[in-house]
């Protein structure tokens, strides 16, 4: 079983199990649930297995499948998962069956464009449960290989390839509303999600291309051909063997990051996401935030910092400051927010900068933080996110001062709304303490004004949670809040194991950081950088005398 292809096993499986679910009969809708829901879980299984056979101390890259795909590009099917990717992995992995279960009577709630036009009714009509399922499992396929994938073309491919089934889920398919305003409101934002992602992927394809050409004219390839293989570009780029200039390398890291920043996103580059997050129904924005937005951040930690490390260093201030900029924006604009699900989507944009500026920091500390606030974001998010979604499908509304008294009327779900708040302002105990707290001491030890300028967020995080909670979830029950249920099983299934997560990973980190730590430290070598020796200011010599007296 050691040369069992597990990795491609890994994302095969949701690829191919979206078609299984389009071929279904339109009348097989809960078996079109079941099937998503079943394949997600051999998802997982897998994903645990690869977890379970990972040699924390061995290999960099392990599983790693290399076979031939265009030969004449030097371009190879090339996939092996480290440390970094695996985290990753496994948050996908687990994250994809409980958005399934959460969006379970999505079809329900939602207007889709399959259904609403003017054949509503007929037979394409009648297949909303099987697409909206089906793209799931497809955006769930296209972020695996690109966690897994070793050839820098391959992971462009479904790096852009992704953005076709994320952008029907989100203009396609959102709360229903007779509003023809609001239905255009989600079309235009399903259109700026792709115009401004495939904008940042075109400029991304002019570097891999740029990229390219170096390693032809450098012999790294077979014959006159370049190469791909990312391994071995990291090898030469560390080597100084690809034999271009600095302004040729910056430009080329340029064009990785521009792309990598909207992805994630990075303040200035971010206005497409809260539009985005309040479009899509509650699981599909959480696919997004949680999932797909996470391959922007990690290709900032993989292709940019390891295939140009001089230049990473060189941006590494412009970067740092744009991640603070983001930090404190994000957490303004949040504060303001009359909308909960857009301030929810806020939030996001703050903590993206705590992981961008965790990167960047290029300390140990820092990375392991980022790296370890990717998943604990991924998972506070879903839990705050999807309890909100639950409670706007009961209420029909999103506009916050309609609320009031709901802990009153539903414990249950205030009392997990509490605890994913919590989270999400990073209160010790719960998750993302531990990976913030590694963030700023690894960038205080670099960038000492950026990590106390971040650390300003802390405060404003407390103000827009406790005060959402409050108007939300306190005071007497307002008018129209009276019919509201708790949580049912369902959705118990689902925020259950999320607060779980943040719960245990908040006390015992350790085996995620058991993966990442020597990862970071691979990745640290590879470019050259080692953490600032500690610094101890020395007493003035007076003060020495005056004790010596």
């Amino acid at each position: 079983m050691s040369n069992f292809p597990w990795l491609t096993v890994l994302w095969v499986l949701p690829a191919v199990g979206s078609v299984a679910v389009l071929v279904l009969p339109a009348a097989q809708r809960t078996l079109a649930r079941c099937l998503a829901l079943g394949i997600s879980l051999a998802a997982l299984v897998v994903a645990i297995v690869v977890a379970v056979r990972f040699e924390p101390g061995g290999a960099q890259y392990q599983f790693v499948e290399d076979h031939e795909w265009i030969p004449s590009f030097g371009a190879g099917y090339t996939v092996g998962v480290d440390g970094i990717a695996l985290v990753l992995v496994l948050l996908t992995a687990a994250l994809v069956p409980l958005l399934i279960l959460a969006g379970w009577n999505d079809e329900r709630e939602v207007g889709s464009v399959v259904s609403s036009g003017p054949r509503a009714g007929a037979s394409g009509g009648r297949r909303v449960v099987h697409t909206y399922v089906a793209l799931s499992l497809m955006v769930e396929a296209m972020v695996l290989i690109s966690f897994v994938s070793l050839d820098i073309l391959l992971f462009y491919v479904f790096f852009e390839a992704m953005l076709i089934p994320m952008y029907f889920l989100i203009g396609g398919f959102g709360p229903r509303s007779a509003d023809e305003q609001l239905r255009r409101q989600r079309s235009r934002a399903a259109v700026k999600f792709l115009l401004y992602n495939l904008f940042g992927g075109l400029i991304m394809l002019a570097a891999v291309i740029g990229l390219y050409v170096i390693t032809a004219r450098e012999g790294l390839g077979d014959g006159s051909a370049g190469t791909f293989d990312f391994r071995t570009v990291v090898a030469a780029a560390n080597s100084g063997q690809l034999g271009a200039g600095p302004t040729v390398l910056n430009a080329l890291f340029l064009g990785f990051m521009f792309a990598f920043a909207v992805k994630a996103p990075l303040w200035p580059l971010h206005t497409w996401l809260p539009d985005a997050a309040v479009a899509a129904t509650p699981s599909s924005a959480v696919l997004m935030m949680a999932v797909v937005d996470k391959v922007g951040t990690f290709g900032m930690l993989r292709y940019c910092l390891m295939l140009f490390p001089d230049a990473s260093g060189t941006y590494a201030p412009l970067v740092i400051t744009l991640a603070v900029i983001g930090i404190i924006y994000g957490a303004l604009l949040a504060v303001g927010q009359t909308d909960v699900m857009r301030l929810i989507a806020y939030t996001s944009i703050s903590h993206f900068g705590f992981i961008i500026l965790g990167i960047f920091a290029m300390t140990s500390q820092g990375q392991t933080g980022a790296t370890l606030y990717m998943v604990n974001h991924g998972i506070s998010t879903a839990a705050l996110f999807l309890i909100a979604g639950f409670l706007v499908s009961r209420r029909g509304t999103r506009v916050i001062a309609e609320y009031g008294g709901v802990q009153k009327v539903a414990p249950v779900l205030a009392g997990t709304f509490f605890i994913a708040g919590l989270a999400t302002l990073s209160l010790p105990g719960l998750a993302p303490f531990v990976s913030e707290f590694l963030v700023l001491a690894g960038t205080f030890s670099r960038y000492q004004v950026a990590a106390v300028i971040a650390t300003g967020a802390l405060v404003l995080a407390a103000l827009y949670v406790l005060w959402l909670y409050q108007r939300m979830m306190t005071g007497p029950v307002k008018e129209g809040n009276e019919r509201l249920y708790d949580l049912v099983p369902r959705e118990l299934a689902v925020v259950v194991p999320l607060i779980a997560a943040l719960l245990f990973l908040g006390i015992y980190p350790k085996p995620v950081l058991d993966f990442i730590n020597p990862a970071v430290g691979q990745t640290l070598t590879t470019i050259g950088r080692q953490d600032p020796a500690p610094s101890i200011p020395s007493l003035p010599e007076a003060g020495a005398e005056g004790r010596h007296k």
